[in-house]
């Protein structure tokens, strides 16, 4: 008789109205690791928008119903056929990349979130809002002793993507850096630039008075709204917000030869039409470059989960029970973000 364990699944995709619970508690089967996998008992599971554009449609359309969550820590519980390692008991992270082929061109020379097999933890596999899940053991990572669990779990996205995000800038220590939206990944970039690059004054947008607050207590020289000019003329910007008003702001605000960096899976429909105001001589002219970040890959998970260990870097965290799931998505959806939010599951 198979064992059964809690968890939340996504049964439909739709916008996310106030009333509206996208997510349903449900028992069901433990999965069982395959060959090559490992079973992982969840601890906890960070929130990301990801799961807001899975949700509402913008990103690849999960096969339903599906179990969202790719930040999630926990300990190894079991082993599949012709797996050692990591041991059982280890206390590990499974990131968003799940999968990817190890042989295309792409993975060859490391690029392997680019790879047209790359699979998603949460989106095409079962993820982390539950009380088990399985992954290839070669795609798990270890979390470094000086990490809690609930410390360790926005590393493994927020954090991950966000440093890809800093080095695509390609900022030098000196430069200025801006800051769009400052949420659970770009709180944590500037934690990052802060030690890398200590002498570049940070500009911060984002549209929440307490967001802006929180960036100026973690170092930031400036924060603004949306449409505020900055100080400085940043010479690279990190766009994490869904909406395309940001991109307009950001470019007009950039120095000459600065990099937008989007870090977004998607940007929302309804501003789109903004698009057309872009004006090529105030927002794109003296060498500008636009660049965007896609998934992420297994060095950059453990990188960042390494660098977080030796340079004390922590996550400012709001944590909420299992159950509150569909509340704290509602929070996310509406804008009240104080960093990453992260589930508890067990």
């Amino acid at each position: 008789m198979k064992q059964l364990m809690k968890a939340l699944q996504i049964h439909r995709i739709g916008p996310l109205h106030d009333t509206l619970k996208p997510l349903e508690m449900v028992t069901v089967p433990r999965p069982e690791p395959a060959q090559g996998e490992v079973l992982v008992r969840v601890s906890v599971c960070a929130i990301c928008h990801t799961e807001l554009d899975e949700i509402e449609g913008r990103t690849a359309p999960p096969t339903l119903p599906m179990i969202p969550g790719h930040q999630a820590v926990g300990v190894i519980a079991a082993h599949g056929a012709g797996v050692e390692a990591p041991a059982i008991g280890t206390r590990v992270g499974v990131a968003w990349i799940f999968h990817a082929c190890g042989t295309c061109r792409y993975c060859l020379q490391g690029e392997e979130n680019l790879c047209s097999e790359f699979l998603a933890t949460g989106r095409d596999r079962p993820g982390g809002y539950a009380e088990y899940l399985t992954a290839p053991a070669a795609y798990v990572h270890p979390i470094p002793a000086e990490l809690s669990d609930e410390q360790a779990a926005p590393l493994l996205c927020a954090g991950a993507i966000g440093m890809r995000s800093l080095n695509l800038a390609g900022l030098a220590n000196g430069d200025v850096l801006g800051l769009t939206g400052f949420g659970g990944s770009n709180h944590l970039v500037l934690k990052a630039a802060r030690h890398l690059y200590p002498d570049s004054p940070v500009m911060v947008w984002a549209r929440n008075p307490a967001e802006r607050e929180l960036a100026l207590k973690l170092g930031a020289r400036w924060a603004g709204d949306t449409d505020e000019p900055p100080p400085l003329r940043p010479d690279a910007i990190i766009d994490t917000t869904p909406v395309y008003r940001t991109v307009l702001a950001a470019l007009g605000f950039l120095a000459p030869g600065g990099r937008l960096v989007i870090n977004a899976i998607r940007k929302e429909q309804q501003d789109r039409e903004l698009l057309a105001r872009l004006d090529y001589e105030t927002q794109l002219w003296m060498e500008k470059e636009i660049k965007t970040v896609a998934n992420v890959t297994r060095k950059d998970v453990r990188d960042f989960l390494a660098l977080a260990a030796r340079l004390c870097l922590r996550p400012e965290t709001q944590v909420y029970s299992f159950g509150e799931a569909n509340f704290a998505l509602q929070e996310l959806k509406g804008g009240r973000i104080h960093g990453t939010k992260v589930l508890r599951i067990s």
